[in-house]
């Protein structure tokens, strides 16, 4: 937050500059470092199964436990490799992201109030 609340810091930055400064480049870097691969991966995963579905029924019919098949087995992971690449992002924006953010977002505030 800006020390001086009725100022509008917003006014005094310009965010085209800004997008283009080298700490918000190396948080684009660092955001695109999760963000691509893990996608690749999950689309990859996700197409893999839409396949095994559409095309390898008999594998997909083999039995797990009981009416349990590998298709509902591999359709449940889905969700879970979901939750888990959520819960992966999360951890990595805390750690990674959020400390080089908060320093732009720290410096810009400062620098607009300044003016």
């Amino acid at each position: 937050m800006s020390a001086n609340p009725h100022h509008n810091v917003e006014d005094d930055i310009d965010f085209v500059a800004e997008s283009k400064s080298e700490e918000f480049q190396e948080l684009r870097r660092t955001h695109r470092s999760f963000v691509f691969p893990m996608a690749i991966f999950f689309l990859v995963w996700y197409f893999a199964y839409v396949l095994l579905a559409d095309y390898f029924h008999d594998f997909m019919s083999i039995k797990v436990l009981g009416n349990i098949n590998m298709g509902i087995v591999l359709g449940l992971l889905q969700f879970v490799s979901t939750f888990a690449i959520t819960a992966a992002y999360v951890s990595f924006s805390n750690k990674k992201l959020d400390p080089k953010a908060t320093k732009i977002r720290e410096r810009l505030e400062n620098q607009g109030a300044d003016q």
